[in-house]
């Protein structure tokens, strides 16, 4: 069975994207689109020009909207990143800008004929997908954005930096929002075969520095970069190689939850057909209340745009 991507947006994340995937021979078919016709074409002859280095062939197209009827996927990296918008960290900085272009690359892709996966990391990537969602027409369960697949990727180094250890060697995850009212569910991560709360008693760990951490691990390195990149690309891989081979993994990434009427960060089987099953987790009642904060912080801020 041929498998497809298609890359909306080839800025810094979504040229990694692409690169991650033609390296690994991860497609058979790319469509690459962004608004710079140069820069699309430029990065498609070089990664054409990669092939006879690598042991795999991906068909590539440019800017053709049509070319994704029958994609698999579709990824959306496209943005403009807004952090650095004076002293405030806050990822709905990029909203105004980001939800116009969603605007009409959505409509293009419902009028594609599009009818496969969409994963989205376009910040703040828990409305991004909501709006995703209601403009394609596609099921809730086919649009799903990274999310915390991120968060929780950076909370697990933080870990693994502090106990010696491979950071696949630590299980557990942040919920909620992308963003600054994410946190680490410390009841559910685990290390050494013990829950994380019992090794830090004994190995005096700050689960507080360590939940900052991960929440602000994004910024430490736009600060010193001017972007992120390479943490995000892989996730954003990671969970289209999940739809692609229909793993049934289980995964913090954005979903549509009914009971916080909200797309947000929360634990789910994901395959072929997207959100399969969901996942109950035995949170303490401080989490659930934080879990609550942050479905409740993603849809005040995104009415407080809507309404300008």
């Amino acid at each position: 069975m041929t498998r497809k991507i298609g890359i909306i947006g080839d800025g810094h994340v979504g040229s990694t994207v692409a690169h991650y995937i033609v390296t690994n021979g991860f497609a058979d078919d790319l469509v690459l689109i962004d608004k710079n016709e140069a820069k699309v074409n430029a990065d498609a002859i070089d990664f054409r020009e990669a092939m006879p280095n690598l042991p795999f062939h991906t068909n590539i197209t440019v800017n053709d909207y049509a070319a994704l009827k029958d994609a698999d996927v579709i990824i959306s990296a496209l943005g403009n990143i807004r952090l650095n918008d004076g002293a405030k960290e806050d990822r709905f900085s990029e909203l105004a800008y980001n939800s116009e272009q969603v605007k009409s690359v959505a409509a293009k892709i419902r009028d594609s004929g599009f009818n496969g996966i969409i994963i989205a990391i376009t910040n703040p990537v828990d409305v991004i997908a909501s709006l995703y969602q209601q403009i394609t027409g596609l099921p809730k369960k086919h649009v799903i954005g990274t999310g915390t697949l991120l968060d929780s990727a950076r909370m697990k180094r933080a870990v693994a930096e502090k106990l010696n250890l491979d950071s696949r060697s630590v299980i557990g995850y942040n919920l909620g929002e992308h963003g600054n009212s994410q946190f680490t569910a410390w009841s559910t991560v685990r290390a050494l075969d013990k829950p994380l709360t019992e090794l830090a008693k004994e190995r005096h760990l700050d689960l507080d520095a360590l939940d900052n951490e991960a929440r602000h691990g994004g910024y430490t390195i736009f600060k010193g970069k001017g972007y992120t990149s390479y943490g995000v690309a892989t996730a954003a891989v990671r969970l289209a190689k999940v739809v692609l081979s229909d793993a049934h993994t289980v995964l913090p990434v954005s979903n549509y939850r009914e009971d916080y009427d909200s797309y947000l960060s929360y634990p789910v089987v994901v395959g072929r057909d997207g959100v399969l099953d969901d996942v109950s987790l035995n949170l303490t009642d401080e989490e659930k209340e934080k879990l609550q904060n942050s479905a409740d912080f993603i849809k005040t801020n995104f009415k407080k745009y809507s309404e300008k």
